[in-house]
């Protein structure tokens, strides 16, 4: 009888294990390394190869945050991480210089669970600028710090803090050389000011990544070194809430790259939140609308990833490419770069 109890009690217990794997929460992971002029014309298959190995061991990191029972936060982070100590993305290590050659980085990063969100603008000296932004939300009462400031508070909060030559790369380098040539060429004065260089692929170059975990949180990232050549200490859509980094459970999480000016005057993640929650459109339709309409309408272009939560995805870009990727719980993959 005793053998008879415990045969029973075993099958019980291996039945319910079986049911919670039945049961077990989908998750999805979405990453983009940003969009410009990327045409598979002008890329060497090694360059190639580099990126798509760039955007593999990012999704892989985020991925393995998510398959263990993990955050949405935490994946995007995890994931924002590995794109910004490869120097071939521009974030991070691999940021551009700005006129007076210096690096300024931006990033930020919002929970979609409770709207809290953290930014920071103008960092020299962070290696990992997502991370200050976490920093930023979790330890403090404000939203965004800048500059100066914003590097104090990051090495308090126990970021890693390296000195600013650490980000020095010479193709990005040599890219500023020729930004200025061309911006002495070209220089436009109005109202005593110089406008940036007209040549878009200047503007480009943003990493992001949105998520949504097992316990149906989303939550969005995004980093960048901005714009080369940039003055006046200007600062893009990337660590502003709403514009560039956005996530809310209640409708999706969206992290934007392309020419920021634009898509801070269309609030563009928050205006695709609000198209899902308000218009009752699916999230394909809701970014599709704002970056294939309303983005070059106004004068930009540039694109885009966002996720909802029932892990539905939009990748839409209105450039010649965008190095972009996602994987599922399922095990679906899949990483590109070029149109379709």
């Amino acid at each position: 009888m005793r053998k008879f109890f415990l045969s029973v009690i075993i099958s019980f217990c291996l039945l319910n294990l079986a049911a919670q794997s039945g049961n077990k929460k989908a998750f999805t992971l979405v990453i983009h390394g940003g969009a410009g002029t990327i045409l598979k014309s002008t890329m060497t298959p090694e360059k190639e190869k580099a990126y798509n190995q760039g955007l593999e061991a990012a999704l892989q990191a985020g991925y393995k945050v998510l398959n263990n029972g993990g955050k949405a936060l935490d994946a995007v982070e995890a994931s924002i991480k590995v794109l910004e100590d490869n120097p071939l993305f521009n974030a991070g290590k691999g940021s551009v210089f700005t006129n007076d050659g210096r690096n300024e980085m931006d990033a930020a990063i919002m929970d979609g669970s409770n709207l809290k969100a953290g930014a920071v603008a103008g960092v020299t000296t962070v290696k990992n600028p997502i991370t200050a932004a976490r920093a930023v939300m979790e330890k403090t009462e404000h939203v965004m710090l800048t500059g100066a400031g914003a590097d104090k508070f990051a090495k308090q909060a126990g970021c890693i803090i390296v000195n600013p030559s650490y980000f020095f790369t010479e193709p990005r380098w040599k890219a500023l050389q020729k930004a200025k040539l061309e911006d002495s060429l070209n220089t436009i004065k109005k109202n005593g000011l110089l406008k940036q260089p007209g040549n878009h692929d200047y503007k480009y170059g943003t990493v992001g990544a949105v998520a949504v975990d097992v316990y149906g949180n989303l939550a969005a990232a995004t980093s960048t070194g901005g714009m080369t050549n940039k003055k006046f200490g200007r600062v893009g859509d990337a660590p502003i809430i709403g514009a560039g980094t956005y996530a809310d459970n209640n409708t999706c999480a969206v992290s934007c790259t392309g020419w920021g000016e634009y898509f801070i005057r269309l609030i563009m993640a928050k205006s695709i939140a609000d198209r899902v929650e308000f218009a009752h459109m699916n999230l394909t339709d809701a970014a599709n609308e704002m970056v294939m309409k309303k983005l070059p309408a106004l004068g930009g272009d540039g694109g885009l990833i966002a996720v909802d939560k029932q892990g539905n995805v939009a990748m839409p870009f209105c450039t010649e490419g965008m190095y972009r990727g996602y994987i599922k719980s399922t095990g679906e993959k899949v990483i590109k770069i070029y149109k379709e």
